[in-house]
């Protein structure tokens, strides 16, 4: 295999115009990934009064318009006095609202006959720092508040089967064509989603999405890895996820610039289209081609890469890639290998030993990812900000995960990783609430530890199986992460229970692992 690098080069002009051009759909990827993080933000509500308001009483505080309180709004458990036009006065709470019988002293306590309403005039919003989000939209909140909170799980539930769909379907038509479809649907789809009339069309497009951004990320990977020799693959294959994170600082800021929902979609939509319109141009990998005995495609794949990296001794095929025993050469396309399924990775004891460390990896890698993540903009202090760091610390992690790999070896590196956000997850529980910034550090280096096993379990994962099921192996492993992915935003919003419920939940799953892997996997490579 690596006799072709060694003739056309590892890294030359045409892998670099291959990595580059596929690498910088990763960062669509990582944008859709994120993306509701403030498209289905919760601003500060109320139910709204029946008719027009002359008077607002918070505490000792008195306005004329209810939008002139969320400034001082500093609990959800606080309600507000009103009183109308016509003198009747009414107590505003989040999902309630009661009228007061036979007062009309606008007072802010009161101990007398109340009678409560439902909010059926809708809810009054704090547009202050958002302009929309599909909560203020479609009413998502109160009995509906769930769906909001849905919306992020059934999402990495679409990229749950996505990873495993497309990566099986990669192994058998090919990597070329799966990244041509799947960048194609995640402009389309991306698009899509900002003209979705309700929320239930918002979530069933929402989660195609999930499938195709899923499916291009693990092909992709896979791609990269097939066209960059040894001696560049660990740099070229960890830094897939660079644009990921590119991707999150993109949501960061385009958050903070466009407050209304939809079109932020729109404009983190548009990012995918430079890729989409010259994706044809990307060529078939020559293993993959050589696994389905296509010799002569495999030839002209050689002549285009000679020909960029101006490689001019001519090689035979044979050369590059050793016949088989029993498996007779020939100039013309042969029948294609058999397919493969899921039970080709466990079909053996050293398989099955080897597959179910790599998903436990993958599993507990992905919980921490998206946990920082997402609850970095939960951490006080800007949001947006919060977001942006949580992305670009994730860039400094590979690049040391990249020398770690080269002087200690995959699985010195991945164990110690793990372990060190198992400690920092019990570092979090033990500062102050009142110590915002650091809290927010420790979450940060939080996030760069759990990001660099993260990135490092795709390349070892790929190194781990061999060609014919390469694609497989990751996008089943993709698909055991997104477990851990699904699961996430449901601990993030446990910290309504208990605020250090994530770091807890992290602490479980990190010893869990650690305590297998640096045990289970063998760093051989198998191709």
């Amino acid at each position: 295999m690596e006799g072709l690098f060694e003739h056309v080069g590892h890294f030359g002009r045409f892998q670099a115009y291959a990595y580059f051009t596929s690498a910088f759909q990763a960062i669509s990827c990582g944008i859709h990934y994120l993306a509701s993080v403030f498209i289905a933000v919760t601003p500060n509500y109320v139910c709204r009064p029946p008719g027009n308001v002359s008077l607002v009483l918070l505490h000792n505080n008195t306005f004329s318009q209810i939008n002139e309180v969320w400034d001082i709004w500093t609990s959800p458990k606080d309600y507000l006095a009103v009183q109308q036009e016509n003198g009747d006065i009414w107590e505003l709470r989040r999902c309630s609202r009661f009228k007061r019988e036979g007062s009309f002293a606008p007072t802010y306590t009161y101990d007398g006959n109340k009678t409560l309403f439902a909010c059926s005039d809708g809810y009054q919003y704090d547009h202050s720092h958002l302009e929309s989000s599909i909560v203020t939209d479609w009413d998502l909140v109160c009995d509906h508040e769930w769906l909001a909170k849905l919306a992020q799980p059934t999402f990495m539930l679409g990229v749950l089967i996505g990873a495993v769909v497309f990566g099986d379907i990669a192994d058998r038509v090919g990597r070329r064509p799966i990244m041509w479809i799947t960048s194609s649907c995640q402009f389309i789809f991306g698009l899509a989603v900002a003209f979705t009339f309700n929320y239930y069309s918002f979530v069933i497009t929402r989660f195609i999405l999930a499938m195709v951004s899923s499916g291009y990320l693990v092909v992709v990977f896979v791609y990269v890895t097939e066209y960059v020799g040894i001696k560049f693959r660990t740099w070229a294959s960890i830094h897939i996820h660079t644009f990921f994170a590119v991707g999150v600082m993109v949501v960061a800021l385009v958050g903070y610039l466009v407050r209304t929902w939809w079109i932020y979609q729109i404009i983190l939509s548009v990012i995918t289209l430079p890729f989409v319109m010259c994706c044809w141009m990307l060529p078939e990998t020559p293993f993959w081609l050589h696994s389905q005995q296509k010799c002569k495609e495999v030839e002209r794949v050689i002549a285009t890469m000679e020909k960029w990296n101006k490689v001019s001794t001519q090689f035979k095929l044979s050369q590059l890639f050793p016949v088989e025993e029993g498996r007779e050469p020939s100039g013309t396309d042969a029948q294609p290998a058999k397919n493969h399924n899921l039970f080709d990775l466990f079909h053996n004891w050293t398989f099955a030993r080897r597959t179910i460390s790599v998903w436990l990896i993958w599993f507990t890698g992905s919980f921490g990812y998206y946990v920082f993540a997402l609850n970095s903009v939960n951490l006080g202090g800007n949001e947006y900000f919060n977001l942006f760091l949580a992305g670009a610390v994730e860039i400094p992690s590979y690049i040391v995960c990249c020398f770690c790999m080269d002087k200690l070896g995959r699985r010195n590196t991945l164990a110690p990783f793990l372990l060190l956000s198992t400690v920092i997850c019990i570092v979090i529980m033990v500062i102050p609430e009142d110590y915002n910034t650091i809290t927010i550090v420790m979450s940060m280096a939080g996030k760069f530890s759990v990001g660099t096993a993260f990135g490092l379990i795709y390349l070892y994962t790929a190194e781990l199986y061999p060609t014919l099921i390469r694609s497989l192996a990751v996008g089943s492993g993709s698909m055991i992460c997104r477990v851990g992915s699904v699961v996430a935003p449901f601990c993030v919003y446990l910290t309504d229970v208990w605020i250090f419920m994530p770091q807890t939940l992290g602490i479980k799953q990190g010893r869990t692992v650690t305590g297998r892997s640096s045990h289970s996997l063998t760093s051989q490579t198998s191709r």
